[in-house]
């Protein structure tokens, strides 16, 4: 007999923060949405959509939504919600529509973790899809990375159990190239030994912001592939601009204390969150909102954080944004990977947010993301799930990935039955 399961309660969830915040929700314009309960119906649809001269768009809960949905049904994958954790294998199977805080809230009681990014409401399949960066990346990698297997509904409406082994081309377009592919049904995920986590953040006032991004280059030139730190310029709608540290470490209180100990000697905080925590409270470091709303969001990847970068970044007030994020990478995140993205050898990720309140102000935000980026040390790529509506998968890959990629889409989609954000064929 295999070893046993243990299974968590099933809940739903709401549509993630940052999904509809960044792009709005997509809008089918030719079927009603579905939320189909089981594998069988989903293959059934696939099947019907196929003989119908229609495409199938999926999305868990509107994360990264473009709105690219002509000619198609929209399902939701969100009552997939499966959720079966081994702990002496260290292994979960997580069905498409689990959220990344139910699945630590699993694996919590046992020392374990998955790799979960700030929101606790996002899939983790469809951040799987994309690749994915986690807090713990600096430690294991892209999530793509624990991937071991998918269940999928393939374009021809069957279902099969995918791995490196299986087919090894598929497994591989599916650990981060995207949804293009076929529907994911459900993930087998590795999880990682979690068994202390200290974390949270750390409140400025934005006149702080000089010093502040003095000690964070001086700890993220050194920090431990354990140690994760964000630096998040912040000007929320009647509020006063204001700096912050977000970090976590995979380990204990006096460790983390001793590496973020630079941060002792700069001003008062206007406050400071830092705790142990259980791995399930993550998504209270950055506390982001969990109700759906428009946004629009450009990322850039830095090849690096000098002096000049540094200064470009708190020259001059954020407005009309709300935030601008450096996220360290390195670590584990620049190591051999078999995914699409492969090595992100880039040391920090560079997020840009605003919201298009009237067609004035979307043009303001969007006027300056683009200074910014244009005055930075950028290296042209970018996550896939950073990507906005205006960009492409030739954004995120190499031109012999995206070949890769359709290539895969074409052997396994020759009718283009299945649909994504970001199509690999344009």
């Amino acid at each position: 007999m295999g070893p046993k399961l243990v299974e968590r309660p099933r809940t739903h969830t709401q549509n993630s923060p940052r999904a509809n915040r960044h792009r709005g929700p997509i809008r089918p314009n030719r079927r009603s949405q579905k939320r189909p309960a089981k594998t069988d119906d989903v293959a059934a649809l696939v099947r019907h959509a196929r003989s119908a001269g229609l495409g199938v768009a999926v999305q868990p809960n509107g994360h990264g939504a473009t709105g690219r949905t002509d000619g198609t049904i929209l399902l939701r994958t969100g009552k997939l919600d499966t959720l079966r954790v081994d702990p002496a294998g260290r292994r979960a199977r997580v069905g498409a529509g689990v959220p990344s805080g139910q699945v630590q809230a699993a694996v919590a009681p046992h020392g374990l973790t998955g790799l979960p990014g700030s929101s606790p409401v996002v899939s983790v399949t469809g951040v799987a899809l994309g690749g994915g960066l986690s807090w713990f990346g600096r430690a294991h990698g892209w999530v793509a990375d624990s991937v071991a297997a998918f269940d999928i509904v393939d374009a021809e409406g069957r279902q099969r159990h995918v791995t490196a082994e299986t087919d090894a081309e598929l497994f591989w377009a599916l650990r981060g190239g995207g949804g293009d592919f076929a529907i994911v049904t459900a993930v087998e995920l590795a999880l990682h030994p979690a068994p202390h986590l200290y974390g949270g953040r750390i409140l400025w006032r934005a006149e702080h912001a000089p010093e502040v991004m003095d000690v964070y280059r001086q700890i993220t030139a050194t920090a431990p592939d354990e140690l994760t730190v964000w630096l998040d310029l912040l000007h929320f709608p009647g509020a006063d601009p204001m700096v912050a540290i977000d970090t976590t470490y995979l380990g204990g209180e006096s460790e983390a204390r001793d590496l973020l100990s630079p941060l002792d000697r700069l001003a008062q905080p206007l406050s400071d969150s830092r705790r142990v925590m259980p791995v399930s409270e993550l998504g209270t470091i950055t506390a982001e909102p969990t109700d759906p709303g428009p946004g629009l969001s450009r990322a850039e990847l830095l090849t690096e954080l000098d002096d000049a970068a540094a200064k470009t970044l708190i020259a001059d007030p954020i407005a009309p944004l709300l935030s601008v994020q450096i996220r360290h990478l390195g670590g584990a995140f620049a190591r051999q990977s078999d995914t699409p993205h492969g090595p992100l050898t880039e040391p920090y990720a560079l997020y840009m947010f605003g919201i298009p309140t009237n067609p004035a102000t979307a043009k303001a935000v969007a006027a300056t993301q683009s200074t910014l980026a244009q005055a930075l040390p950028v290296s042209g790529r970018k996550p896939l799930t950073f990507l906005n509506p205006s960009e492409s998968v030739a954004d995120a890959f190499t031109t012999a990935t995206v070949a890769r990629l359709r290539d895969v889409k074409r052997r396994n989609d020759p009718h283009n039955t299945i649909r994504s954000n970001f199509p690999v064929l344009g």
